[in-house]
């Protein structure tokens, strides 16, 4: 096993290679980032092999970015947003669970294995989402807002999936479980905002001349709601989000944005790195034609869906393609469900592929469709750049 620090030596140095090619080239730097690990980890040259330290430091990268994301938002303006989205994310999520459903099925899969694919096509993902979208259009946009709202619901969802995953392995339905869960996210909430209010702010104005104090406070505040969400039956990443929601409204939150991002850029260099190190390319002659098809039908499909249904929902006809693109693609949620599909027995590791295939030829391909044609922070085109 290699050392860590040697291991950070090759990703980021190679990272920083690879994404000048791909600034000359004119190409996505996710795309360097994923090609890093699929050369130089455990299925490539095996320099770098513990691909699975690295997925875990990788997460914090997840919750990293929806605290910003809930720093940047009114709690007022998502709620109202949420409302709307709620129905375009029920009735999204049945299409696109018909589809993972039918198409492994067509292709011999057993019905526990097509069940997992359908419920990985159901999400999309925040981190393209929200990364390839303009800090100005999450901040004073509609946009931003109905974006938030409709990942946020889908990242719901998939806290019940898990759950139900879960049930499936037991052969019974949990439903303490869920039980814990409905009950634990009000009673989150409420703690959170109630020490925010009595304690963490009275803290930030007692010693704001102390700007390592505000960064280490606002790290451990992230964190530390992120944990108790775990204890609570929620995920790390509903926690992180309600840390930073709960301080939206005070005056600091803007300048711990600006602190947290390069951060939350890190690991998210991480997240990437380690999607394309664990997939192994030897299992391709078993699973390109599905995931194949299952790509074509997500880049395909969900834009059209979302913007038939937000255009059903009077909102303006390009603000619906433009959101419907940027959701083009599944989920980092869907390699979760994958991982813990095969940790508890539930699917092979072929039908493992065939989600984290399709994962990344979506994350690829959507970026790309991004990057060339909608305003967002790392475009290639002057025009399009917007930081």
């Amino acid at each position: 096993m290699e050392s860590l620090s040697f291991a950070f030596f090759l990703i980021f140095a190679g990272a920083a290679v690879l994404a000048t090619l791909a600034l000359y080239s004119r190409q996505p730097l996710l795309m360097a980032y994923i090609v890093l690990g699929m050369l130089i980890g455990p299925y490539g040259f095996k320099l770098v092999t513990d691909v699975a330290a690295l997925q875990q430091m990788a997460s914090v990268g997840i919750m990293f970015l929806l605290f910003l994301l809930g720093l940047d938002l009114q709690p007022s303006a998502l709620l109202a947003v949420m409302r709307q989205a709620s129905w375009v994310t029920v009735l999204s999520s049945l299409v696109f669970f018909a589809i993972g459903y039918a198409v492994p099925a067509l292709f011999g899969f057993t019905g526990h294995e097509c069940l997992v694919i359908g419920f990985a096509l159901v999400n999309s993902s925040t981190i393209i989402g929200l990364k390839l979208l303009p800090t100005t259009v999450l901040h004073h946009r509609h946009m931003g807002e109905l974006m938030v709202g409709l990942l946020l619901l889908q990242d719901f969802i998939a806290l019940f999936i898990l759950i139900a995953l879960s049930a499936m392995a037991e052969g019974s339905t949990d439903s303490m479980m869920l039980l814990q869960v409905l009950a634990g996210l009000p009673v989150l909430v409420g703690g959170a905002w109630l020490f925010v209010k009595y304690v963490l702010v009275r803290l930030y104005a007692r010693f704001d001349r102390f700007q390592e104090y505000l960064f280490l406070m606002t790290i451990g505040w992230c964190l530390g709601v992120a944990e108790i969400a775990h204890l609570l039956g929620l995920s790390g990443e509903t926690g992180a989000f309600i840390a930073g929601i709960t301080l939206a409204s005070h005056p600091v939150s803007q300048y711990l944005a600006l602190q947290l991002r390069p951060l939350r850029d890190f690991f998210l260099i991480l997240f990437f790195f380690a999607l394309g190190a664990s997939f192994d390319s030897g299992l391709l002659p078993e699973i390109w034609l599905p995931s194949l098809i299952l790509t074509g039908l997500v880049v395909a499909v969900k834009p059209l869906v979302f913007r038939l249904l937000l255009g059903r929902f009077s909102e303006d006809p390009k603000l619906a393609w433009d959101v419907g693109f940027r959701l083009g693609q599944i989920s980092e949620f869907s390699l979760l469900i994958s991982f813990m599909a095969v940790a508890l027995g539930i699917i092979g590791r072929e039908a493992a592929h065939v989600i984290e295939a399709t994962a990344i030829l979506t994350f690829v391909i959507s970026s790309y469709i991004v990057v060339f044609n909608y305003p967002n922070p790392i475009a290639v085109s002057e025009h399009l750049r917007r930081d």
